[in-house]
């Protein structure tokens, strides 16, 4: 399997550059969110962690939409804070297209999957997005031939790979349902935004001399142009 490299104009290019940076401040600054979330709820006794997802309960709607806003504990919140940091300035950076869509999918969905199908107990945390992010970026990365996708999964994998032990019912306390969901929605998203997000392809000479070798296209003029004899 051929892999494709991405133009050095375009890595190298100040745009893309300026880019990556935008990427991290929006990642960095979701994790300081839910840092002053977890700060202020605690400094101020408000018991954020009730907003949680309740499965088929009505008072656990709201959750769908706070759950991952809210953590259990400081090493809770600790456990998510890099992932998310990661991760997120990865997707935001080399799939920027599709993460208009990812990204509201593995926010909502798990709290949805969980309120639907889950095991009655409060679950919360960001561990389903995550989750999501992770599944996207691997499996972009296995299904892709760009050099960029390929480092980012090795990467997600190398860090986060005993993360999929997360998506089975080992250990007490622990929300596996919405791991598994949000590992599923960003895989599923993964093969469904294949062909979104493609960076330009670096040529070889070779190519060039290869184009340039069939020549130029002789052109035969319409039936109206062509001179007539008498």
């Amino acid at each position: 399997m051929q892999i494709h490299v991405p133009d050095p104009e375009f890595t190298a290019s100040a745009a893309n550059r300026a880019h990556f940076r935008s990427a991290l401040v929006v990642a960095a600054a979701f994790v300081a969110v839910l840092v002053v979330i977890h700060a202020a709820g605690a400094a101020l006794g408000l018991h954020l962690q009730r907003f949680g997802v309740q499965p088929q309960a009505w008072a656990g709607l709201p959750g769908i939409l706070l759950a991952p806003l809210l953590h259990a504990d400081v090493a809770h919140l600790a456990s998510n804070a890099l992932p998310l940091l990661v991760a997120g300035t990865a997707m935001l950076h080399l799939y920027p297209d599709a993460a208009r869509i990812v990204l509201p999918a593995v926010y909502i969905g798990p709290g949805i999957a969980v309120w639907l199908l889950g095991r009655p107990a409060l679950h919360l945390g960001a561990s389903g997005l995550v989750y999501g992010l992770v599944g996207y970026i691997f499996v972009a990365g296995v299904i892709r031939r760009d050099r960029r996708a390929i480092a980012a999964a090795l990467l997600v994998s190398f860090l986060y790979g005993a993360l999929v032990w997360g998506v089975f019912p080992l250990k007490v306390g622990v929300s596996w349902e919405t791991h598994l969901a949000g590992a599923a929605i960003g895989v599923v998203l993964a093969f469904a935004f294949a062909g979104r997000d493609i960076p330009p392809r670096k040529r070889y000479s070779w190519e060039d001399a290869a184009d340039g070798a069939e020549g130029p296209e002789e052109t035969v003029p319409d039936a109206d142009e062509r001179p007539t004899v008498h």
